[in-house]
Order: C-alpha cells, then structure tokens, then sequence
C-alpha cells in the first residue's frame, strides 16, 4: 500500500492537540462557512492576562489549524504599558535559549475554547497557546503553565473546581482623549463621569438604574456560553459585580481572560468605558476585588475532597491542609494574585477586602472565608485577597502549588480569626515591592513553575516598579512643591 511522504504539518508533527481537539477541530472549518464568519480572532493570554493576538480570514485560520500561527515573542518582555522590561535584543532568554533575539514563536489554537463573538460581526474568536518554532511550549505561556500544575494536581487524584466573583466599573465616556499630545506613553487616561451615584449597595431601584447596560453585557456572556450566574450591583457608583458557576480549573481561567475583554469590548461600542483597575484614582470609587472560591474534587468519583465526611468539621483534613498552605505561602503569592501597585491599595482594615494573612469560617474580612456548616457536601474557600486585574492563569496555579505544599507537608492552619483585622496575624504586604521580595525569598514557586519563569516575572514587574519610583506623583506634588 502506497505512503504518504508529506511532512506533517506543525500541530500534528509536534502531536499539540488531545484527540478531543483534534476532533474539534475537524469540525470548525465546516462550522465557521455554515455561520457565515469572515474573521477569526486568535488569542493569547499574555504574562498580565491581557488578550493580544491577530485576526484571520477563515482562510487562513483554516492554516492555523494545521500549522499554528506566527507570533512576535517580543510581547513577552512588555510590562503593563508594553514598555520594554529589559533591552530588546540582547541575550536575554531569562536562562531559556530560544527568546535570544526575540524570534517568532507559533500560536497554537485551542479548538474547543472556540466562540461566536455576538457583539462584532460575523466574527469568531478561539484562545490559543504560545510554542517556539521547535514545537516545544514556551515556559512564560502561563496558560501552560497552569495546565502542567492541573496535569500534577490530577496525577494525584484530585481536579480543581473554582467559582468566580468579579467586581469591576462601568463609567460613560466623556473624552477618550485621542488628540495626539494625549497619545504618550502611557496614554492620557479617558476622561469619564458616573453612570450612577453609588453606596446604594443591592439596592433593587439603583440595579434597575443601569440595568441599561448591564443586561446588554449579561445577552452577551450567556451568548458565549459563560456561566453566569448573577449580576449585582456593587458599592461604588456604576460597580458591578458578575457571579459565575463552579467551573474546571482551565475553564475558570480561560471565562475570566474572555470575560474581561467582552466587558471592555461591549462597554467601549456603547459609549462606556469599563476598568477591572483595583482602585481607580477618581473621587468616591471603592475599590473592587476578585473573590476565587476552590476547593478539591475527587476525580474517580467527583466527590468534595474539602467536605469532612464525618460532619464534624466543616473542611476534612485535606482541605485544612490545603488551607494552611494557601496562608503559609500568601505573601510571595501576592505577585500573583495582587500583580499592580495600585491592588495594594485594597488592603485596609475595615474594608471588604483583607488585611491580614488569616482566614475565618463566614467572615468576609478574613483574607479567606471558609464557606459552609459541619457536613455541608458544597463546602469550600473563598480567597478574597485578588485584583480583578490579575493573570487567571497564575492566580488559579498559585493556589494549586501553595495548597499542595500544605498537603505534602501536613501543615495545620492558625487559629480562625475572631476578629479578623483586629487578631494579631502577619499582614498582607504592603505593597507590590514588598511581594516581589516575598517572591525571591519563598523558593515554592521557583520550584514548581521554574526558576526561570519567576526570575521573568520579577524582571518584568520590577520594571513597572521602576517606572513608578522615578514617577513624580500628585501626592508628592501637593506635599512638597509650596512648603519647601
């Protein structure tokens, strides 16, 4: 019988995709003509979990599905305002050969994230994940990053299960301000107004004031498939806050990367401007969060690894286990879960969001909140220290190693706080240079995402820091230029 002699394409030449994926996408190029798509948008989550990515005519797209897509690595040494965090090139491969020189790497499409954007036309959208040419995943990829932890936490037995909780703003735009001297680097922030006066926490009269706009955003979530479980209003005036249901690890991280770019998106086409920025620097906004809640599952039989089957408890060992794990490692975690300047600045006493490295059962100003009674089948953590700014990907992977560093060390929690910003408990740090510290000295995450990856991450951010340091802020204009 003849052979083929073709060489196989990228994908299948470096066998990148499960036979799930593979069967999916079979299925697309048929599925994106019966739809009547002229584009696809291939996305990537980048190191701050900010889509980047191109647009594809279905023609090409159908290419990406056998060889992947090229993609300037270079985006990679971008901090927060695509500000070069070391100089472009030089031999600075962070200890990985391959990023010498900045080289193309190749965008490999995920076939089953794929989705129908409903606010843009005729449009299509799909994450992918980033390899070098060689085929090999590139390590500062934190989606793979995330899904080797899931692949480690599933070796031993367990999946992870997470809920979300997203607070964010939706203001009017006033003035984009696009005139050129306003284009700098960074730009000038927009110019907005309140799309409603705030502090009317969950009050029915003030939801039903911008309802307008959030049940435009509410069609399109559950158009794409994400599930949404609430939409509330929030303490601040135009706050908001999207629930969603208990979700697979992977599938968590991605509803949040996609969840993110809808909200800025659909806002933007209908004259709004939405910020995830922890705390916007605008008269009477409080600050917004993001409540993860985890907990473990059981593969062989889905049953709640955290539930204490003797309903003594609330959590069984493991999940006490888990917990002290999470505040044993809290402070070097921050950079991940906390990953700006400005999210330090959620961190007050009194405030809805923690203060201190403790937990407490039902008590929303322990850093985590122990959900459930003795026997609850449901019960879980809620991790109430993340920005909604934060990388999901690292976020999600922070809370799977440090819980399993307390698993494997057989660690037991403090006491639950009484008092939870009163108690005497070691605080959170006080700013984002104080985690990156915390980071260098806690060699967990260098052990489990690479020594490589955390000196890139440091890099990266120690670059946003720097630019801050040599910034001359309000503050110190309205302290020091009249009194001295």
């Amino acid at each position: 019988m003849a052979t083929s002699t073709e060489e196989p394409q990228f994908i299948a030449k470096h066998a990148l995709w499960t036979p799930e994926q593979q069967a999916a996408a079979e299925a697309l190029p048929a599925r994106i003509e019966e739809l009547g798509l002229r584009q696809i948008r291939i996305g990537w989550g980048d190191q701050h979990g900010i889509v980047r990515g191109k647009s594809l005519t279905p023609k090409e797209f159908a290419r990406a599905l056998q060889s992947g897509k090229d993609f300037q690595t270079a985006t990679l040494i971008f901090d927060t305002t695509n500000n070069p965090a070391v100089p472009p090139f030089g031999k600075n491969g962070f200890g990985v050969e391959e990023m010498t020189g900045l080289p193309d790497g190749v965008l490999v499409p995920d076939p089953l994230t794929f989705k129908v954007l409903p606010w843009a036309d005729a449009t299509g959208w799909i994450l992918c994940d980033l390899h070098f040419q060689s085929g090999a995943p590139v390590p500062f990829c934190t989606r793979g990053l995330l899904r080797r932890q899931l692949d480690g936490l599933a070796e031993r037995g367990y999946g992870l299960k997470c809920g979300l909780e997203i607070e964010f703003y939706v203001t009017k735009l006033v003035d984009p301000m696009l005139e050129p001297e306003q284009c700098s680097y960074p730009p000038d922030p927009p110019k907005v107004k309140a799309i409603a006066h705030g502090f009317q926490y969950l009050t029915d009269n003030h939801a039903d004031e911008v309802e307008g706009i959030t049940r435009i955003l509410q069609d399109a979530v559950e158009e794409l498939g994400l599930p949404l479980a609430t939409v509330e209003d929030e303490w601040g005036p135009g706050q908001c806050e999207f629930t969603f249901d208990v979700m697979d690890g992977l599938e968590a991280a991605d509803t949040v990367l996609l969840f993110r770019s809808a909200v800025k998106q659909i806002c933007k086409r209908h004259g709004y401007h939405a910020t995830f920025m922890a705390r916007p620097g605008l008269p009477n906004f409080f600050a917004s969060g993001w409540h993860l809640h985890q907990s473990l599952v059981e593969i062989d039989d889905g049953a709640n690894a955290f539930a204490d089957p003797l309903g003594e408890s609330v959590l069984s060992p493991i999940g006490m286990e888990f917990l002290a794990g999470i505040l044993d490692h809290a402070a070097a975690a921050s950079v991940f879960t906390t990953p700006t300047i400005n999210g330090y600045k959620r961190f007050r006493p009194n405030s809805f969001a923690p203060s201190k490295i403790g937990w407490a059962q039902e008590n929303r100003g322990a850093m985590i909140r122990v959900i459930g009674q003795p026997g609850d089948p449901g019960a879980h953590l809620e991790n109430r220290v993340g920005e909604p700014t934060a990388n999901p990907y690292l976020f999600l992977a922070s809370q799977v190693v440090s819980g399993l560093d307390g698993i494997d060390r057989g660690l037991t929690p403090p006491p639950a706080s009484e008092e939870a910003y009163e108690d005497d408990r070691a605080p959170l740090p006080a700013s984002l240079m104080d985690a990156m510290a915390a980071l260098r000295e806690d060699p967990l995450f260098a052990t489990a995402f690479g020594q490589p990856f955390v000196d890139y991450l440091l890099t990266v951010k120690g670059s946003e820091v720097s630019r801050f340091l040599q910034s001359v802020t309000d503050w110190e204009h309205r302290e020091y230029f009249e009194m001295y």
